[in-house]
């Protein structure tokens, strides 16, 4: 028993001696790892190519009257690229299984089914890519604009095919799925208007007060880069309880109309101060005693 265990163990050895002295196994796997090889240089070589005719396609579009901005250009370029890529790595490795002589088409359908079933159970993944793609394709917004996002309003940090991160302006990052993406409002594609205040007492010439604050208004194009066009006074927007409402615009760059209204009621309040304009405050009287003389009367009622 054991003489014909070793006999059969003797013999299997020099069958497999001889299937690897076989000078055709050794070519068929020569010429297997040579069309390996051609596929891996063809594949980068197409890569290379592909994204420089990419590359070479948006140089030119920026001599033609529709161009596209540099963010959202370098967004899409670099989106295309990856598509590319993408594609061409998956025929590759199926190129290199077909090389190796494994049944192909087997994969293909097996993986289409998975895919379908994989489809129906990932609706919102593919509505999320949809969106994003639009979204990167219409330039809604890019990498650094200031938008609002339903309840959600900061800078764009990131534009993904499935989520869009936002940054809050007290630090909090919101990471939302583009396909709940339904209205965007994006404060960073024209100049912004600053609105400014000016509460008056009743008892405060309106005319003084305008002459002061355009004298003020004409100074500041020269010490803020961030206005665009001389501010204005609107004119009375309300006339209140106990006080006069002036309504002052500035227009700014886009995104700046926070600062520059900030800096404009400083300044307003500051030159109203050095001018002796008294602005409304609200006071209250009080009266004491219950009886009172038929000539008696109440204090005037003062407002602010």
């Amino acid at each position: 028993m054991l003489e014909e265990q070793l006999q059969e163990t003797v013999e299997n050895t020099n069958i497999f001696i001889e299937k690897l002295t076989n000078p055709e196994l050794w070519i068929n796997i020569g010429w297997i790892a040579v069309k390996i090889l051609l596929i891996i240089i063809l594949s980068g070589i197409i890569i290379r190519v592909g994204k420089a005719a990419i590359e070479r396609v948006f140089k030119r579009r920026r001599r033609t009257p529709l161009q596209f901005s540099e963010r959202r250009e370098a967004t899409l370029v670099k989106l295309l690229q990856n598509i590319l890529a993408y594609t061409v790595y998956f025929m590759a490795i199926i190129m290199i299984l077909s090389a190796l002589t494994i049944n192909v088409t087997g994969i293909l359908a097996g993986a289409g089914i998975l895919g379908l079933a994989v489809g129906f159970g990932a609706q919102n993944l593919v509505k999320d890519i949809i969106g994003g793609f639009f979204i990167i394709f219409e330039d809604q917004f890019s990498v650094g604009d200031y938008v609002a996002i339903g309840q959600y309003e900061g800078t764009v940090e990131e534009i993904g095919l499935r989520t869009t991160k936002i940054l809050g302006w007290t630090g909090e990052l919101y990471i939302i799925q583009n396909g709940n993406i339904t209205e965007v409002t994006n404060y960073s594609l024209h100049n912004s208007v600053a609105v400014v205040d000016v509460l008056l007492g009743y008892q405060a010439d309106l005319k003084r007060v305008e002459t002061i604050i355009e004298n003020l208004l004409e100074t500041l194009p020269e010490k803020y880069e961030q206005i665009v066009d001389k501010p204005k006074i609107m004119g009375v927007q309300q006339l209140g309880a106990s006080e006069v409402m002036l309504r002052v615009i500035a227009e700014t760059l886009p995104v700046q109309h926070w600062f520059i209204a900030r800096e404009m009621r400083k300044l307003i309040k500051m030159e109203l101060d050095a001018h002796q304009v008294e602005v409304p405050y609200q006071r209250i009287v009080m009266m004491t005693g219950n009886e009172h003389q038929p000539g008696d009367h109440f204090g005037d009622r003062q407002g602010g």
